[in-house]
């Protein structure tokens, strides 16, 4: 089934928006090598439900799905990561 251009445009802006928002996270605790105000609870969530959308896109065989997922992945992994890293406390 073809995508109509009009939901082909707003699915990609949905994308792009949603995998450029850890960026400023990103940044953030690169710089100050501070994730303390990170909450690792939200970030375990972020992380298993973009795993869930993953899986979800291949059972529907939908590569927009994988593919803005697995970018959403891989960016709010890099914050998760960061929180281990950065945030080790005593």
């Amino acid at each position: 089934m073809a995508v109509p251009p009009v939901a082909a445009v707003v699915g990609a802006a949905a994308a792009l928006l949603s995998i450029t928002s850890f960026a400023p996270q990103i940044v953030k605790i690169w710089k100050e090598k501070d994730a303390s105000s990170v909450s690792l609870r939200t970030y375990v969530v972020t992380v298993t439900g973009f795993a869930c959308w993953i899986v979800y896109g291949i059972l529907i065989k939908a590569w927009p799905v994988i593919a803005s997922n697995i970018a959403c992945l891989l960016m709010s992994g890099a914050v998760l990561l960061m929180k281990w890293r950065f945030d080790r406390r005593a």
